[in-house]
């Protein structure tokens, strides 16, 4: 078991680099000079070279990137070029809202997918199963702007429950944040779940033909059991992985739903960054987002050993 952590562990290290050279990549790929598309077209000589040398545009490249890594290894991801501030100062200010989002949404969607995969497979052709998989489909085929502006027009416009836009931070009480949350949680969780009902219905049918299964039956045992304990435990692994990998997807529909639905936290500092050519804040934050993604897949690795008794090293 320990074997496997550490393996496990030392294999997220070069992913981490390639992601860290990607991401330094993106301002030499962009067209033009840097330097001056930051510094705007009414800026003189002077301050394009100044914007250089803050930087350290003027260094050779690999000395550009050992200065970027050295320092973000240090958690110092520059100052952002429109406020001065450093990004990190930056990404701390907005982390709750996106997290807080993101924590919801995927509760929502775990109490929401997997009752309903579970009970698919368990009607499997019937009436129940078709009504899920037509709410599978129609989670996948609705962006997820779609369902927020739906969402917005009949809770908070017509019926007036939640506030159209907006977030309370967690200083005005759980009950505040939680309800300023809700429809951008609902609107992502929709999406989501309906990746994860599917897959949940589909490792459960493998589940149930398993001669284990059968067995428990044949013992008399009660039908909760059978498809909790038994059935569900062993369709745990690949439900985790899909909620791993659909994570890539949660957080890149945050981006959109904070647009949306007008809450100050990582998404919309993106937007702005990328609106304003903020590069240094562009680099900091998908530098954030793909450590978080890489932590997230790690911890979802790790799991395994929880649900599967074979993986042990």
């Amino acid at each position: 078991m320990l074997r496997y952590i550490v393996g496990r562990l030392l294999a997220a290290v070069p992913i981490f680099a390639l992601v860290g050279i990607f991401i330094f990549s993106l301002v030499h790929l962009m067209p033009g000079d840097p330097a001056v598309l930051l510094a705007g077209d009414n800026a003189n000589p002077k301050q394009v070279e100044k914007i250089r040398e803050r930087l350290h545009l003027d260094q050779p490249v690999i000395v550009q990137f050992g200065i970027w890594a050295g320092n973000a290894l240090q958690l110092d991801l520059g100052d952002s070029v429109y406020s001065n501030q450093p990004v990190t100062k930056l990404i701390a200010q907005r982390i709750e809202p996106t997290m807080m989002l993101a924590v919801v949404t995927l509760v929502i969607t775990v109490l929401i997918a997997v009752p309903l995969g579970v009970i698919a497979a368990w009607r499997a052709n019937g009436l129940a199963d078709r009504l899920i998989m037509a709410f599978a489909v129609l989670g996948f085929s609705l962006p997820v702007f779609v369902i927020g502006y739906l969402l917005v027009y009949v809770f908070a416009v017509r019926l007036k429950w939640f506030p159209v836009q907006g977030y309370k931070p967690l200083e005005d009480g759980v009950l505040a944040t939680l309800h300023s949350l809700t429809l951008p949680s609902v609107a992502l969780a929709l999406v989501f779940a309906a990746l994860i009902a599917r897959v949940t219905r589909a490792s459960m049918l493998e589940a149930l033909n398993e001669n284990y299964t059968r067995t428990a039956r044949a013992k008399g045992l009660g039908t909760f059991r059978i498809l909790v304990v038994h059935a569900l435990k062993s369709a745990g692994v690949p439900v985790i992985t899909v909620i791993g990998i659909g994570f890539a997807t949660l957080v890149g529909g945050v981006v959109v739903t904070e647009s949306v639905f007008n809450i100050p936290g990582i998404g919309r500092l993106t937007v702005d960054a990328i609106t304003r050519r903020d590069y240094p804040v562009v680099q900091g934050v998908i530098l954030f987002f793909s450590a978080l993604l890489i932590l997230i897949n790690l911890l979802v690795d790790l799991s395994y050993a929880l649900f599967d008794p074979r993986v042990k090293g």
